[in-house]
C-alpha cells in the first residue's frame, strides 16, 4: 500500500459486495481525474450477488459483519484504523451502515482531513423498540464522524434531519439524487439486447406473449415480498399467463416467512432466476417492474427500469417517492397494501398504452436528471470544496475543478 503519491488519496469503504455495485465506474472516474483511489470492503458473502470489482482500483479485503457483533466489530475497527493509518488518505467516503460507523470512526481517529458518509437509506425505518434506538444512535454517530453526509435522495435527507442524524448544513444531495446515477446507454433496446432477451425468455420457459412482472433485489421481508406474492396470486387468477420473475437471492438477514418462501418456490408461474451479473436482458423482457419495498434510499432498480423504458409500480416509501411520480412515471400504492398493489399491477398489465407512456416518461427523467457523469461531477465538487476548506498539506496538489 504505497503512501508517497502526489495525488490526493481517496479511500472508499463499504460493507458488502452488493454495495460495490453502487460504485461501478465512479472510482475509475476519480482515478482519471487526478485521485489515487482505493477500495476497502469484505469478500463476497455466500448470500450476496457476485458484483464485478472495479478495474484498475486497488482493493483491500476487510472482514465486516452486517449485523451487530461487538467483538468482531472491534476487530474490524482495529483493522480499518491500521489500514487508514498506513494509507493516510486525504478523503474517505464510507457507505452502508456498518462501514459508515466503523470506517467513519477509524477515519476520525486518524484525523482524515476530508471525511464523507454516503447515507444509502435508513435501516431503522423498518425496526422498532431497542433495535431501532440502537440503529438511530449508530447512524447519528456515523454522521458526526463525517464532515459531510451525502444523502442519496431528498426524502432520505428530510427523514435523516427529522430523526436528528445530522443538520441541514452538514447534509447534501448530489443533483436530483443517487450515489452513482445510471449509464442509460447500456439499457437502450439495441439489436443485441433484443436477441439476448428472446434467448432469456426461451431459457426461462416464458411464452412469447406472456406478460412479465419483474422484481430485482434482495428477497427479504422488508422488500415487501410477502405482499407481492399475495397481490400476484390475485393477478394470476384473472390472467393465468402472467409470470412473476424474481432476480435476486434469499437472505439470512430479515428472512421471508417459511411459508412464503415455500409458496414462491412451488408456484408454477413464479420464476426464481437467482442472482444475475447482467440484469439488462431481464428488464428487456419485463412489462413492468414492481418494488413493494418498505424502505429505500434511492432504488437503482427503478433507475435501471426507467432507463430501459419500463413502467414501475412502487410502494410510497422513502426513496421510491423521489423517482416514481404517481400517474406520470409509474404508479404508487400505500406500503403493505396488497389490494392496491394488485390493482396497480393489473392496470399496467392490461393498459399497454398507459404502461408505455409511464415508461417513456421515466426514461426521459433518468436521461435528464440521473446520468452518471452528472452525479460524479457533483461529488467531485463536494470533495474539492471540503479539501480546499481544510487546506490540508496532504492535499496541496489538488485536481482542478471542472467547468
Amino acid at each position: 500500500m504505497p503512501v508517497n503519491s502526489n495525488r490526493p488519496r481517496l479511500v472508499a469503504v463499504v460493507n458488502s459486495s452488493i454495495a460495490v455495485g453502487f460504485l461501478q465506474g465512479q472510482l475509475q472516474y476519480f482515478q482519471s481525474k487526478g485521485f489515487d483511489v482505493m477500495l476497502l470492503c469484505p469478500e463476497r458473502r455466500k448470500d450476496e450477488w457476485d458484483v464485478a470489482r472495479p478495474d484498475g482500483v486497488s482493493i483491500v479485503n476487510v472482514p465486516m459483519e452486517r449485523g451487530i457483533a461487538p467483538i468482531r466489530d472491534l476487530v474490524s475497527l482495529y483493522r480499518l484504523w491500521r489500514i487508514l493509518r498506513a494509507l493516510r488518505p486525504a478523503i474517505t467516503n464510507v457507505g452502508t451502515p456498518k462501514a459508515g460507523l466503523l470506517g467513519g470512526f477509524a477515519a476520525w481517529l486518524n484525523r482524515v482531513p476530508c471525511r464523507f458518509y454516503t447515507l444509502h437509506g435508513l435501516r431503522f425505518e423498518t425496526t422498532n423498540g431497542l433495535k431501532r434506538r440502537l440503529l438511530i444512535h449508530a447512524e447519528r454517530l456515523a454522521c458526526r464522524f463525517a464532515h459531510r453526509v451525502i444523502c442519496v435522495s431528498n426524502s432520505v435527507r428530510e427523514k435523516a434531519i427529522a430523526s436528528g442524524l445530522a443538520t441541514h448544513a452538514r447534509t447534501a444531495v448530489l443533483g436530483s439524487g443517487s450515489c452513482n446515477g445510471v449509464d442509460t446507454s447500456r439499457f437502450a433496446a439495441a439489436p443485441e439486447i433484443v436477441r439476448q432477451a428472446a434467448d432469456l425468455r426461451y431459457q426461462l420457459g416464458i411464452p412469447a406473449q406472456a406478460p412479465v412482472v419483474l422484481f430485482v433485489g434482495r428477497l427479504t421481508r422488508d422488500k415487501g415480498i410477502p405482499e407481492l406474492l399475495e397481490a400476484f396470486l390475485q393477478l394470476n387468477n384473472q390472467f393465468p399467463e402472467v409470470r412473476l420473475l424474481f432476480v435476486g437471492c434469499f437472505e439470512d438477514g430479515d428472512p421471508l416467512p417459511a411459508d412464503v418462501r415455500r409458496r414462491l418456490e412451488a408456484h408454477p408461474r413464479v420464476i426464481l432466476a437467482g442472482a444475475a451479473n447482467d440484469t439488462i436482458p431481464y428488464y428487456a423482457i419485463a412489462d413492468v417492474l414492481v418494488l413493494p419495498s418498505h424502505r429505500e434510499g434511492l432504488p437503482t432498480v427503478v433507475l435501471e427500469a426507467h432507463a430501459a423504458g419500463k413502467p414501475v409500480v412502487g410502494a410510497s416509501a422513502t426513496g421510491i417517492v423521489d423517482l416514481v411520480v404517481n400517474g406520470e412515471t409509474g404508479l404508487l400504492f400505500p406500503i403493505g397494501d396488497v389490494q392496491a398493489l394488485a390493482e396497480a399491477m393489473t392496470r399496467l398489465v392490461t393498459d399497454k398504452a398507459l404502461a408505455r407512456k409511464l415508461g417513456l416518461a421515466g426514461q426521459e427523467q433518468v436521461k435528464r436528471n440521473f446520468r452518471q457523469e452528472h452525479v460524479w461531477q457533483a461529488l467531485r465538487r463536494e470533495y474539492l470544496e471540503v479539501l480546499q476548506r481544510k487546506e490540508s498539506p496532504r492535499s496541496s496538489i489538488l485536481p482542478q475543478p471542472e467547468n
